[in-house]
C-alpha cells in the first residue's frame, strides 16, 4: 500500500502503536470527522480535508488514466499528456503565460503519471486557493496541443527516457515485466515507447482528452487551511458547467489483465558489483479481490521485520545483504516483488534458501500471533502519519480514489487489523507458494561468467 509515512524503525512505530488508544483502529469514523465530499451534477467529486496547521493549501486533480489505458500504440502517451497539460490552454494561449500566472499565485506545483492515475497539483498560500483552481481548470477543459509546443516536449520526455534506459536497473524491471504481463506490457510501460512517444500528434492528445479528462473521471481534492463550504462554492462555479463525458469503462472497458501461466527468468548484465535478484508474481486486483490486498500489507511487513524468521533465514545468515518483500496495490494486477542482493558466489544457495523460506511461510506456526498484532498497529501508526502532512495526505487520497475507491482507503485500517494468520496463509497460497513467477537476476558479466549462469538455472529454481 502506497501512502505517505514518517520514517522511523519498526521498533519505534511498534512502541508508539502500542502505546496509542484503541479506537485508532476505527479510521473511517476519524476520516469521516476530517473529509467532506461531494459530487457535482456533471459528476466531478469534490474533496476537502480541513487542517489549519499551516496558512497553506493543496489543490489536486486526479484523473483515472495512467498506462493501464494504453495500448501499444499509445504507450507512453498518458505521461506525455501530462507534460502538456502546463503548456498553452485557451486562457493562457502561451505556455509562458500560464507558467507566469502559477508562479504570481507563490505556487509550488507538479504532476505525475502512474500505472491508474495521473495528478496535477499545486500548494499555495492559504488566500490562493479560488486562484489556484481557476488556473486548473481552462488546462483541465481547453488544452490547445500546439504543435511547437509537443515537440519540445517530446525531446523533454524522450530525455526522461534515455535516463531511465541508462540505468541498468530499471532493464532489469523493464524485462521482467515483459515476462509477467506478456502482451500487456504496454498498460504496465509508464515512461513508454520512444518510437510512440518521438512521432505522437495532437490528434492523439485531443483522444486522451475527450475520452479520459472528463469530469466524471476525475476528483478535485484541496487539503489545508481552507473552509469546506467555500471550497464546494468555488468548484461549483469553475468546474461545474466542465461538460460531462461518457464513461470511458463502460463503453472501452478495460480487459483483465491474462493470468500468468508459467515461470520464466531473464539475466541483465551490467558492470555493478552486487547481484540484484528480483522475483515477481501476479498479485490481487483490489477491486476483484480486495482482502487479499489487505492480507498482502500485514504479510510484507511481517516478513520484513528483521526479528522475522524469514529475515532471519535469509539475511543473518549472510547468504543475502538485503532482503525486502512487497505488493503494489492496483485494480488491473498489481506485482508481489521479492528483492534483494547478494554476491555472485553466494547467488545459487540465496536462491536456494529464498526457495526454501517461501515454502516455510504456509507451515503451521510460521506467524506469531503477537507480531501479527504489532504488524497490524504499525500500519495504523503510519496511515495516522500520513495525515499530518495536508500536501502529502492530497496525494495519498488521490492514488486511492484513482486506484480502489475512497471507501477502501476509510475501511483500510479497520480491514487490515482484521486479517488473522490464516488469512495470510491463504493469501501466500493463493499467488505465492507454487505459482508462476519471474525471476530477474542482475549481474556484471565477470559474476555472471565465474557462476556460468543461465536464464535456464534460474526457471528451475521455480
Amino acid at each position: 500500500m502506497k501512502v505517505a509515512v514518517i520514517r522511523r524503525t519498526w521498533l519505534a512505530l511498534v512502541a508508539t502503536a502500542f502505546l496509542l488508544p484503541a479506537s485508532l483502529l476505527a479510521q473511517r469514523a476519524d476520516l469521516e470527522k476530517i473529509i467532506q465530499r461531494r459530487v457535482l451534477p456533471n459528476g466531478l467529486e469534490v474533496i476537502v480535508v480541513e487542517n489549519h496547521g499551516v496558512p497553506l493549501a493543496t489543490v489536486e486533480i486526479n484523473v483515472r488514466n495512467g498506462s493501464f489505458t494504453q495500448t501499444p500504440e499509445y504507450a507512453g502517451l498518458a505521461h506525455m499528456y501530462e507534460h502538456m497539460f502546463f503548456r498553452a490552454n485557451a486562457e493562457y494561449p502561451e505556455s509562458d503565460m500560464y507558467l507566469d500566472r502559477a508562479s504570481q499565485l507563490g505556487a509550488v506545483f507538479n504532476g505525475t503519471t502512474q500505472e491508474e492515475t495521473v495528478s496535477y497539483y499545486l500548494t499555495v498560500p492559504a488566500d490562493s486557493v479560488r486562484g489556484a483552481i481557476q488556473w486548473l481548470t481552462p488546462a483541465l477543459r481547453a488544452p490547445l496541443f500546439l504543435e511547437s509546443e509537443l515537440a519540445v516536449e517530446r525531446q523533454v520526455v524522450i530525455g526522461e527516457y534515455d535516463r531511465n534506459e541508462s540505468s541498468p536497473f530499471f532493464q532489469l524491471q523493464r524485462q521482467v515485466d515483459m515476462k509477467l504481463y506478456p502482451g500487456n506490457y504496454s498498460r504496465k510501460n509508464v515512461i513508454g515507447d520512444r518510437q510512440v512517444v518521438a512521432t505522437t500528434t495532437p490528434e492523439k492528445m485531443r483522444y486522451i482528452q475527450h475520452k479520459y479528462y472528463i469530469p466524471n473521471n476525475s476528483v478535485l481534492i484541496v487539503a489545508g487551511d481552507v473552509k469546506p463550504d467555500s471550497i464546494f462554492a468555488i468548484a461549483e462555479k469553475q468546474l461545474g458547467s466542465w461538460a460531462r463525458g461518457p464513461d470511458p469503462f463502460a463503453t472501452d472497458p478495460i480487459p483483465d489483465i491474462p493470468a500468468l501461466t508459467k515461470s520464466d527468468a531473464v539475466v541483465v548484465e551490467a558492470p555493478v558489483n552486487a547481484v540484484t535478484v528480483l522475483l515477481q508474481w501476479q498479485g490481487p486486483s483490489v477491486g476483484k479481490d480486495p482482502k487479499s490486498t489487505y492480507a498482502a500489507d500485514v504479510f510484507s511487513d511481517l516478513l520484513n521485520d528483521p526479528r522475522s524468521r524469514f529475515q532471519q533465514r535469509l539475511v543473518d545468515t549472510g547468504l543475502w545483504q538485503g532482503v525486502t518483500v512487497n505488493y503494489y496495490t492496483l485494480n488491473h494486477t498489481g506485482p508481489i516483488t521479492i528483492s534483494g542482493q547478494t554476491s555472485p558466489e553466494k547467488l545459487r544457495p540465496a536462491l536456494a534458501a529464498l526457495d526454501s523460506a517461501v515454502k516455510q511461510i504456509d507451515t503451521p506456526g510460521y506467524f506469531d500471533p503477537a507480531d501479527l498484532k504489532a504488524a497490524q498497529a504499525h500500519r495504523a501508526v503510519t496511515s495516522a502519519f500520513g495525515q499530518e502532512q495536508a500536501s502529502a495526505f492530497a496525494h495519498t487520497l488521490g492514488f486511492w480514489w484513482s486506484v480502489a475507491s475512497l471507501e477502501y482507503y476509510m475501511g483500510y485500517v479497520d480491514n487490515m487489523a482484521h486479517q488473522s494468520i490464516s488469512d495470510l496463509r491463504a493469501y501466500a497460497d493463493k499467488y505465492i507458494i507454487g505459482k508462476p513467477r519471474i525471476t530477474g537476476v542482475l549481474i556484471s558479466p565477470e559474476g555472471r561468467q565465474q557462476i556460468h549462469l543461465t536464464a535456464d538455472d534460474l526457471k528451475g529454481a521455480n
